[in-house]
């Protein structure tokens, strides 16, 4: 089932954050479809200066200022085009930044576009996870419930132990705010291959 717009309404982004993890985001580009488990995550604030809308809206991020539920993409360093979700009410322009998969769904075609030979690793950071599921900045503006672009929720649990929490990554610039433990992981993924085999 796919995530209603609701998921992403809540104020506490760290909160849906958290939630993230275990749930299947999908595309469907060029009539292939791929997906995977959503294993890292990070979240944003506006009210933080680690967050892209902390200093107000530009033409790069007016996609954050709006109602939840829909997919932010924007380039890093010229090269790396990153996916979030925003999330809160309109105005309130708080994103989940999605790091990490575990594939899934047509993990040869998620190879072919990141030229790998093998699945390992084809979806371990936020750069080779949108090449790999053929997000660019076209689907900036998306809704999460889109036909190209989704989440859904396969009711797949994971035990506490197994979700880490730490300071996000490659934002040394926002000061304090860079300490903030709003990086949500999940380890021993291949502790549950039986039960993401049978989904």
């Amino acid at each position: 089932m796919k995530l209603p717009q609701t998921f992403f309404l809540n104020s506490n982004v760290v909160a849906i954050a958290r939630k993230m993890l275990g749930k299947i985001l999908f595309t469907k580009i060029d009539n292939q479809i791929t997906g995977g488990i959503i294993v890292e995550t990070e979240a944003y604030s506006y009210k933080e200066k680690g967050c892209h809308a902390y200093k107000g809206m530009t033409k790069r991020n007016e996609v954050m200022f709006r109602e939840g539920g829909i997919a932010y993409v924007y380039l890093c360093y010229g090269v790396h085009e990153m996916f979030n979700v925003v999330t809160n009410k309109k105005g309130k322009a708080d994103a989940v930044l999605v790091r990490a998969l575990e594939p899934l769904v047509g993990i040869e075609q998620m190879m072919k576009r990141v030229n790998a030979k093998t699945e390992r690793k084809i979806a371990s950071g936020p750069g080779k996870l949108t090449k790999a599921l053929g997000i660019d900045r076209r689907c900036n503006g998306k809704e999460m419930n889109s036909v190209e672009i989704w989440i859904e929720d396969k009711n797949l649990k994971f035990k506490n132990r197994d979700i880490g929490c730490s300071p996000r990554i490659g934002i040394d610039y926002a000061g304090d705010d860079a300490w903030l433990p709003w990086r949500f992981t999940i380890s021993n993924i291949n502790d549950y291959k039986f039960k993401i085999q049978n989904l």
